[in-house]
């Protein structure tokens, strides 16, 4: 049996993502530790019988000395619990947690889901390439979720050979299992994500604005405006915005697609879920959303941040029948089943934790 730590900054992806490697490696014996910020969700990670550990780590925050303070409270953390391995995730824990272990000799290993604005030059670039460097350089392993991610560390020499490209956190395919197809009609095209510009909301919108006159088009957005951030699709009656839900899949049901226009992402999870579901994907051709789907066989591709492009996929899609929509969402639960299953990510990780 071993002591596994578990460094994040958000319970939610935690819960949506990793809650089945976690329930893997207590079902084998293991204890198991979920270091993360304190939310009414953390009782969920105890259901799996694994202990919360809560920490200050903030998804958002730019402070440094908040940032010095969660690498000393990381020391604090691994000292006191004294764990055999730990698994990070994001860029703060990968960091800080990854210096942390390093400086303490524990084994551990980091999970690249993305890049963000580590993509941007600039100063804040450097920052964190520097950040990234010490806190990878005596991982045992670093996970990367697509081979883009890989390629851009290894550029800039923050990883060795040390690597292992997973299918993104894989998906549940037996939660997401198939979903008779919705009926011919109305189709209805489905958002799942945050409101905000990166996820290419604003592009989404101006084609959603260009079939207010075709009665047989809808989109339906799932997900909160983030802080900060304004709705661009309000006022538009052809589109329904539902908030945020905990359970997605009664709207997968009544979806005909799943679309995401997004800038940048490690592996775009709703994708792959939606996928799984038999749903057609519809989505920018970038490093984590292209691996999702087979051009014209299970999805269709758009240049990103070109809202002419992206209607144009709307519209390949809208030309095929009812049966052959029916048959690109089989085509795709099949292509998730035989690549993305999270099984494959849960083996992974018991291959390196098991050394």
């Amino acid at each position: 049996m071993k002591k596994i730590l578990i460094l994040a900054n958000d319970v939610t992806t935690i819960v949506q993502f990793r809650k089945e490697l976690i329930k893997a490696l207590v079902d084998s014996g293991n204890e198991v530790l979920v270091s993360v910020p304190d939310h009414p969700r953390n009782s969920e990670i105890a259901e799996l019988g694994a202990k919360i550990v809560e920490s200050k780590a903030s998804r958002h925050g730019k402070n440094p000395l908040q940032d010095i303070s969660l690498l000393l409270s990381y020391r604090k953390l691994i000292k006191r619990n004294n764990p055999d391995f730990v698994l990070t995730y994001t860029v703060k824990p990968n960091a800080y947690g990854g210096m942390a272990c390093g400086s303490l000799k524990v084994p551990y290993a980091a999970n690249v889901t993305g890049l963000g604005v580590i993509e941007n030059d600039g100063l804040l670039q450097k920052i964190m390439l520097t950040l990234y460097k010490r806190g990878c350089k005596k991982a045992k392993c670093v996970f990367f979720q697509n081979g883009s991610n890989l390629e851009f560390f290894k550029k800039h020499n923050i990883v060795g050979d040390n690597v292992v490209l997973l299918p993104g956190s894989g998906v549940n395919v037996d939660r997401f299992s198939y979903l008779d197809y919705p009926a011919d009609g109305r189709v209805n095209i489905l958002f799942i994500g945050r409101i905000i510009r990166d996820k290419g909301v604003y592009e989404l919108a101006e084609t959603a604005k260009q079939y207010l006159d075709n009665k047989n088009v809808h989109f339906t957005i799932l997900g909160d405006v983030e802080y900060g951030s304004e709705n661009p699709f309000v006022g538009l009656d052809n589109v329904s915005c539902m908030g945020y839900n905990n359970d997605v899949i009664p709207f997968l049901k009544e979806a005909h697609a799943v679309i995401l226009p997004s800038y940048h992402e490690g592996m775009a999870n709703v994708l792959l879920e939606g996928a799984s579901s038999g749903r057609p994907i519809l989505a920018s051709t970038i490093p984590g959303c292209r691996e999702s789907f087979d051009e014209g066989v299970t999805g269709f591709g758009f240049e990103v941040k070109n809202a002419d492009s992206l209607k144009a996929a709307v519209d390949k899609f809208l030309s095929l029948s009812h049966e052959e929509k029916c048959q690109m969402g089989r085509m795709g639960r099949e292509k998730m089943e035989k690549q993305f299953d999270r099984k494959i990510v849960i083996n992974e990780y018991f291959k390196i934790i098991n050394g």
